[in-house]
């Protein structure tokens, strides 16, 4: 098909087809037309370098060779199956062997999917009805993971608030809100109900930090109250270490769910426990009554395993994460020396892997300290980056391993030039 349309001929396009204008994924203004290592290209032929990276996959950078390769040697050997095949099941032992608490490991499609499926499974294996979340969590779309989001009011403690239209009443009752990074609260919650399922957390959740002994804090009182812990690692699996949080944090949950990295930039997803919770998927070992039923129509299709073997295989060779971190620090600092020598206040929340720039001087620890930041310096400033050949999403910086020492030096003149619109902003001037 030949390309005749610009940007705004596509976006016009866009806005008759796509509700909303978009996938509803990113600014529908943005139409990426091609990405090769650490940069992409919209539909104008402007240059970005890519921080969004596809909201985290491409970890090693877009159109790797080897992950081309993989791709390529696999496609004449079909697609799709419905069908248990080779790869997959090699990526699923692979997974196993990377994340603590895995011994099996269920394919599906997204990351919504497999939080979906997360709690479902929770519930069958305890009997027990209720999720306690954290507000502010992401966890995907499903009812449970739509309560507490992103409220725009504040309510009591555990009071859920549902954030999207056609969530029954009855998922909001049986959905228990804690702020993050409070074990009090958890505990008092746990110790009021007895009908507690899972608690499912992100542990770093979306750029927030947990404090030295919250994670394990929340395993202690897991075991204590036989309920399971449940850790969304779609965004943290195999970025804030190979073994992700489990690893870098030395906590393991009874449940982990997996996306974007183990894709390889495909769609999958998958969520993964010891065999005595994963037995629910077995209709002959449980029972009809005790039976999880999942099934999905691309789960575990071989292109996307391929592209996840071979990512993982990357990140598994010496110094690859120490080179991760080593480029996560380096963009950290070209922004924070921009904004000191503004004289804006601000912190870096998140690890060197993930992180942003908050425009505060307050502690960022859960959804409410985090959410009083100053929005309008944040928009200002991502705007300007953007204009500088910055992209990345609003509240969000992902690393990839191809970002270079060019990349950086164009991150410091962006970050030098938003800084100053902030700082112009405040002082009611102009850039």
């Amino acid at each position: 098909m030949n390309r005749i349309h610009t940007q705004d001929e596509w976006a016009a396009i866009a806005k008759e087809v796509l509700p909303a204008s978009g996938f509803g994924n990113f600014d529908h203004s943005v139409i990426i037309a091609s990405g090769k290592g650490s940069h992409v290209w919209d539909e104008n032929g402007n240059e970005y370098v890519d921080y969004l990276i596809g909201s985290g996959p491409m970890l090693v950078g877009h159109g790797h060779p080897e992950v081309l390769e993989a791709v390529l040697e696999q496609l004449p050997l079909g697609m799709t199956f419905f069908t248990n095949n080779a790869r997959g099941i090699e990526l699923a032992e692979e997974i196993g062997r990377a994340m603590t608490c895995v011994e099996q490991v269920r394919f599906v499609t997204s990351g919504s999917e497999a939080d979906m499926y997360a709690i479902r499974l929770a519930r069958a294996y305890t009997g027990k009805t209720r999720i306690l979340k954290f507000e502010g969590g992401y966890h995907g779309m499903s009812p449970e993971a739509q309560m507490s989001l992103a409220p725009e009011i504040e309510v009591n403690f555990p009071q859920a608030i549902p954030d999207s239209a056609g969530i029954p009443d009855s998922v909001i009752d049986q959905t228990l809100i804690a702020p993050f990074n409070d074990l009090e609260a958890v505990a008092s919650l746990l110790a009021e109900h007895d009908d507690i399922a899972a608690i499912i957390a992100e542990p770093l959740q979306r750029i927030i930090a947990p404090k030295p002994g919250f994670l394990e804090g929340l395993r202690a009182l897991c075991d204590k109250h036989n309920v399971l812990l449940i850790f969304d690692e779609i965004v943290t699996g195999f970025r804030l270490a190979y073994g992700g949080a489990q690893e870098r944090y030395g906590v393991t949950p009874d449940i982990c769910t997996l996306g974007k990295v183990i894709g390889g930039g495909f769609p999958l997803a998958a969520l993964g426990a010891r065999a005595e919770i994963m037995q629910h998927f077995d209709k002959s070992v449980v029972g009809s009554d005790k039976w999880l039923m999942q099934l999905g129509t691309l789960a575990g299709n071989p292109i996307a395993a391929v592209a996840g073997l071979k990512t993982m295989e990357i990140l598994r060779r010496p110094g690859s994460y120490t080179k991760l971190r080593e480029i996560g620090t380096a963009i950290q600092n070209v922004q924070s020396d921009a904004l000191s020598n503004a004289g804006i206040d601000h912190q870096i929340c998140g690890d060197s892997t993930l992180f942003d720039i908050m425009f505060t001087d307050a502690a960022c620890i859960d959804y409410r300290t985090a959410k009083h930041k100053d929005a309008e310096s944040g928009a200002i400033y991502n705007t300007v980056l953007r204009a500088h050949g910055i992209l990345k999403a609003p509240s969000k910086v992902y690393p990839s391993l191809t970002i270079t020492d060019a990349d950086i030096d164009q991150t410091k003149t962006a970050a030098i030039a938003a800084a100053a619109a902030v700082a112009a902003h405040r002082q009611g001037g102009s850039a």
